[in-house]
């Protein structure tokens, strides 16, 4: 409990009027004695009702809050934080009410100042946008209650536990209908190549249409209906995808508000989306992580969501990566042939070391390697140079892209395709290649 402004006013004006009248009697001017009685009398009718207010107001119960949030969030979107309060006043109130939010949540509007009817509840609200994902408590939310006469405040923390998830910034794939996925996919940019000759799994029998290709009619079933049968393929189906999620130290770089790592577990789960509609099962393995996670491929739009909720708490580490050892263990979990997506970022020291790994897993498996390029090396290359530590900047900056062009080519030289993308064009991209390995059948 606290002095209010208005009894910090008035103790400083009674003290002023004291040292006035002290003042003028030592300097021997003929005053009333009255008014230093006055002057008495009103400080101390001021602690009288100063002390009935304290005491009134630690008498007065505590508001009822309850707060009513989103059970879950998006990284970086803004949500609302509803507020109602009830109380048990007689008459009305205005009090000063802040939300103690945890940290990894920034907010909007808060403290905020509530006008209580006596017989009414009171409602209001904040905006939090999260920083980083995870799961999140809330404990505790604080009132500035006022006594009853203004004099005092009262600070009371009161129990209000609640919870929320903080998710990949994922939202956005659930507007797309599954007649909208194409249109939808146009939007975001990816590019869906044309499908070199037929699909490669049979759909069903239909009319020969015009543009059908000869090579399309079945003659079975065109002898028996006596006119012409085309035979309608599609997309294989029932593949399999692993996503390899690089957890380390190398992920940890920032380029804008999200890390590498965010970009990155957006991207596999835009890919998770389209390959889920496309009827692939989809699963993930991380590695360099302080907590390993595992999910195995299944199919179904379910999986999606039991995906989210597997990584939307994973986090990168300061471990290094261990290729090795993370393949080798994918290896005596995965048996059955799959499309394997390594996500990571490539540096030079990985030579050997990755091109041993990814060659043994390229034996079983189809592998992507996806590596992530920091943005500041492109704007560094494509800035102008005008003094020696820009120089110095720049040439460094070259070598060390020279170096990662060397890796990727020896490993493409080897038979393992490189995808290199900055941050926000991985999930495109990735997309992109997938869609062009489907329709052409090498998937």
């Amino acid at each position: 409990m606290k002095p209010s402004r208005l009894l910090l006013l008035w103790l400083a004006l009674l003290l002023v009027i004291g040292i006035v009248l002290g003042a003028l009697q030592a300097l021997d001017f003929a005053l009333p004695s009255y008014l230093s009685r006055i002057n008495w009398g009103l400080l101390l009718a001021l602690l009288a009702l100063a002390l009935i207010d304290a005491i009134r107001l630690k008498r007065l119960p505590s508001p009822r809050v309850r707060r009513h949030m989103p059970g879950s969030l998006s990284l970086g979107r803004w949500g609302e934080v509803r507020l109602e309060l009830e109380h048990d006043f007689v008459q009305p109130l205005d009090l000063k009410l802040f939300d103690h939010v945890p940290d990894g949540l920034g907010f909007e509007n808060l403290p905020l100042t509530l006008s209580l009817q006596p017989g009414q509840r009171s409602l209001s609200s904040y905006r939090l946008r999260p920083l980083k994902r995870g799961h999140f408590r809330f404990e505790h939310c604080e009132v500035n209650l006022p006594g009853p006469l203004g004099l005092w405040t009262d600070k009371r923390l009161l129990q209000v536990p609640d919870q929320t998830r903080v998710y990949p910034d994922f939202a956005r794939l659930y507007g797309g209908q599954l007649s909208a996925v194409d249109h939808w996919l146009n939007q975001l940019g990816v590019r869906q190549r044309q499908r070199r000759g037929q699909g490669l799994e049979f759909h069903q029998l239909r009319e020969f249409r015009e543009g059908d290709s000869l090579r399309q009619i079945d003659w079975k079933a065109t002898a028996r209906q006596r006119t012409p049968i085309a035979r309608e393929y599609q997309d294989e189906r029932d593949q399999q995808i692993i996503f390899m999620l690089d957890c380390g130290r190398r992920m940890r770089s920032q380029d804008d508000e999200l890390a590498h790592f965010d970009h990155a577990l957006n991207a596999c789960l835009l890919l998770s989306y389209i390959a889920l509609r496309q009827g692939d099962a989809v699963g993930l393995s991380t590695f360099a992580s302080d907590q390993p996670r595992y999910l195995a491929p299944v199919k179904g739009s379910g999986q999606l969501n039991i995906l989210l909720n597997t990584v939307y708490d994973l986090s990168s580490s300061q471990r290094s990566a261990d290729y090795q050892a993370a393949i080798t263990q994918l290896l005596a979990r995965q048996k059955r042939r799959a499309l394997v997506v390594l996500v990571t970022n490539l540096r030079d020291e990985d030579d050997e070391e990755l091109l041993t790994a990814v060659k043994r897993l390229g034996k079983h498996h189809r592998v992507l390697v996806a590596s992530l390029r920091e943005n500041v090396l492109d704007h560094i290359r494509e800035s102008l140079v005008q003094t020696l530590p820009e120089a110095l900047a720049y040439c460094g900056t070259v070598d060390y892209l020279n170096a990662r062009v060397e890796l990727h080519e020896r490993l493409s030289a080897h038979g393992v395709p490189v995808l290199d993308a900055r941050p926000g064009e991985l999930g495109t991209k990735l997309v992109s290649q997938y869609l062009s390995w489907k329709r052409s059948g090498s998937v």
